[in-house]
Formats: structure tokens, sequence, C-alpha cells
């Protein structure tokens, strides 16, 4: 199984009601975005006039980015088919890709608020939110799009495709060739890819193909260096590792200063 999103442009009309559903769904706050809708154009394209939107989201990738670069300690995880009851067990990060369903998580309980992860996806799909804090992180979480993963498990839809007014957004399995996401890639649906890279998006774009020229020219993103992402995420698990040791040591520390403070007082009162 492959959950997938087709975004079908020419079905869009920029009203925005997808990012107000998935902002009161999911509680993201004002200055930040789950998703989003940009408009394009008008601008010439091949000598012809075009102007589209560019709703976007996390794309769920194939091979995302984002999920190697997590410095989170691992957990053995068990995941178990709901159609099959067949198990996979995987190790996991705090953000991982579901052997079941294909979609891009997030634990926030063990998220660090690095924001490694945010800086390793080329297409600006993930952000820190400040407001999620706790003992693991006092700088945030990290946030994204889910895909409204309980809302599906639940058997409803995405929040953004059941407010879609045109019903521009289409959600279901790319395995199922019955599907209506699995028609659209027969179409010609096809999804963003990064300048040099092939991370196998899974929201699909479907459109007049001057638009879809028009989007794939302006919303291309590059690769991000992960020289740099790398730094952030060792530096993440070095600080991590201490806060663990200092921690661990904390009541050693207490008592050792207090043997300290001891044999000091017997010292003074020898003399």
């Amino acid at each position: 199984m492959q959950y997938a999103m087709i975004i079908d442009l020419e079905r869009c009309v920029g009203c925005h009601a997808c990012t107000i559903a998935c902002k009161a769904e999911w509680e993201v706050p004002v200055e930040f975005g789950r998703n989003w809708v940009r408009r394009l154009g008008p601008s010439l394209v091949n000598n012809e006039m075009a102007s589209t939107y560019y709703p976007g989201l996390c794309n769920h990738c194939k091979e995302p980015a984002c999920v190697p670069e997590c410095p989170a300690d691992t957990v053995e995880t068990t995941f178990t088919n709901p159609k099959t009851g067949e198990k996979i067990v995987q190790e996991i990060a705090a953000t991982w890709k579901d052997p079941i369903d294909g979609t891009v998580q997030v634990d926030k309980s063990r998220c660090l608020g690095c924001g490694a992860c945010a800086d390793a996806c080329p297409y600006g799909a993930r952000y820190v939110n400040p407001a999620l804090t706790d003992d693991v992180s006092s700088d945030g979480k990290i946030d994204k799009c889910t895909f409204c993963k309980p809302r599906v498990d639940a058997g409803a839809t995405p929040a953004c495709v059941q407010t879609c007014i045109t019903g521009a957004r289409i959600f279901g399995d790319l395995d199922d060739d019955k599907s209506e996401v699995a028609a659209y890639v027969k179409k010609q649906a096809k999804g963003i890819e990064p300048n040099g890279g092939s991370l196998g998006p899974n929201v699909l774009y479907y459109g007049k193909k001057k638009d879809i020229d028009l989007l794939f020219a302006t919303s291309t993103p590059e690769l991000a260096d992960l020289g740099m992402v790398r730094r952030r995420s060792m530096l993440a698990s070095l600080g991590r590792s201490v806060e663990k040791s200092v921690k661990s040591l904390g009541l050693l520390g207490i008592a050792g200063s207090l043997l300290a403070a001891s044999a000091t007082h017997e010292d003074d009162d020898s003399k």
C-alpha cells in the first residue's frame, strides 16, 4: 500500500479552504502551515499565457530525505497490517516511513526539536512548532502533514480533501490499480522531484501542460546540503547524549558533593 494525493490543477480555484481546514483540524499556529496554496502567474510559458496554483504539502516520498537525518535514538516498533494481520518489525527514530501505508510520520514525544529533518526536506514541508515543548526539547517539536493518519485510520479522508470545494484533491492507494489516484497516474499525473534528486514524491499534479510547466518551472526545489544537515543532526545527538549522562549522574554528583563537603568540614575540625 502507498497512500498518495492527486492535486488536479484544472479544478483548483485557490480558495485556501484546504489550508484553513488543516489549521483547524491540527491546531497549526497562524504563522506556520502543514500545507499551502501559492498563486503562480500569469506568466508566458512556451508562448502561452499560464496561470495556476501550487497547493503543496509533505510529499510522503518513497525515499524521504528527512528520515535518515533524524538523530533521535531508534526504538523497535511493530507495525500491523489491518487488512492482512501481517506484522513488520522495524527500528525507527522520531521520524519514519510507515512500512504499511507508506506515509511519513513523526513521534513528537521523541523528537529532539533540532530541525535537521526540516532542513533536509527540499520542499519546506516541515517546521519546528515552538509551542510544543517538553523535557526532551525546550525549543519545540517538528510538525508536518501526516496525510491526516488518525482520520484515515478511522475510515475518513484527510481534512483538506474533505473540505476542497471543487474536488481538486483526490486521496487513495497508489498501489490499487482500481483507485482514482492510480487512474490519474495513467493520465500522466506526476510529482515534483528536486533538481538532481529522485525521492519519489507521492503528491502528484495533473493539469494542462502549460500550467504543469509553470508549476515545475517555478516550484522545483534544490536538494538540501546534507553536510550542513548532518552537522546539525550530530550536534543534537551529542547534546542529547550529554543531557542523558548528566541526568544519570545527577544523584551521584549530589552525593559526591555532600561527601566532599563533609570531608572538608572534618578537616577543618581536626585543625
